[in-house]
C-alpha cells in the first residue's frame, strides 16, 4: 500500500513516498539492504561531526533480542510492530566525546541519522515507523546502555504488509488520509509567527 503525500511542492520521490505504516511484512530484509541503511543513517550530518548515534537492531531470526526490543514498545505498539521483521531502539550519545561537554544537539543529530535511514528504507521499497511509544528505563535496563546515552525512540523496519492483520482501530489509522501543517504555520520570516514571504 502506498500513499505519497500530497505535497504543495516538488520534492525528491523518496520524501512524497515515506510514510509510516503500521502493515508489515514478515518477510526478512536482506542483509545487504539492512546494512544500506544504517550506511546512509552512517552519513548524516553532525554537530562536529560527533555521529552521536547509536543503534540496537534486532531481526526475528534473533529471537532473543526481538524479543526484548519488543517489550521495551508500549502495548498499542507491540500489537502491530510484533509483525515486522526488524525491530530497533536509536540511542543518543549526550556528551561530546572531544571533550565530555552535554551535547544539546545530540537528539536532533540522531533523528537526522534515521530519516536519512528511513528515506533509503523508501527507496528500496523498504519501510520505517518510528515508535516514541517506549520505556526508556526499560531499553537502559535490559541493554545496559551507559549513563552518558539516552534512548530517544523505538522503530519497526520491513516490507510493506496486508491491513488485514491489524486490528480494526489501526486499519483505521493505516488508511487515514495524510494531512500536514502549511508553510505558514512554521516558516517564519523575522518575527515569530509571520509567515515567510518568499
Amino acid at each position: 500500500m502506498q500513499k505519497p503525500a500530497p505535497t504543495d511542492y516538488p520534492v525528491i520521490e523518496e520524501i512524497a513516498q515515506r510514510w509510516s505504516p503500521l502493515a508489515f511484512s514478515s518477510r526478512p530484509v536482506e542483509t545487504e539492504r539492512l546494512r544500506s541503511l544504517f550506511e546512509a543513517a552512517r552519513w548524516a550530518a553532525s554537530s562536529y561531526n560527533e555521529q552521536p548515534w547509536r543503534y540496537i537492531v534486532a531481526q526475528k531470526s534473533d529471537d532473543e533480542t526481538y524479543q526484548k526490543v519488543l517489550a521495551c514498545l508500549v502495548e498499542g505498539n507491540q500489537a502491530w510492530a510484533k509483525y515486522a521483521p526488524v525491530l530497533g531502539l536509536s540511542v543518543a550519545s549526550t556528551k561530546f566525546q572531544r571533550n565530555q561537554k552535554p551535547n544539546r544537539h545530540a537528539f536532533h543529530d540522531v533523528g537526522q541519522a534515521t530519516a536519512h535511514l528511513a528515506l533509503e528504507a523508501t527507496k528500496q521499497g523498504l519501510y520505517v515507523h518510528q515508535m516514541a511509544g517506549f520505556d526508556a528505563d526499560q531499553a537502559r535496563s535490559t541493554f545496559q546502555i551507559p549513563e552518558d546515552f539516552e534512548p530517544v525512540a523505538g522503530f519497526a523496519l520491513g516490507y510493506p504488509g496486508s491491513i488485514s492483520d491489524l486490528s480494526e482501530d489501526h486499519q483505521k489509522r493505516e488508511q487515514a488520509d495524510r494531512a500536514r501543517k502549511p508553510q505558514a504555520d512554521f516558516v517564519f520570516g523575522g518575527d515569530w509567527g509571520i509567515a515567510a514571504e518568499f
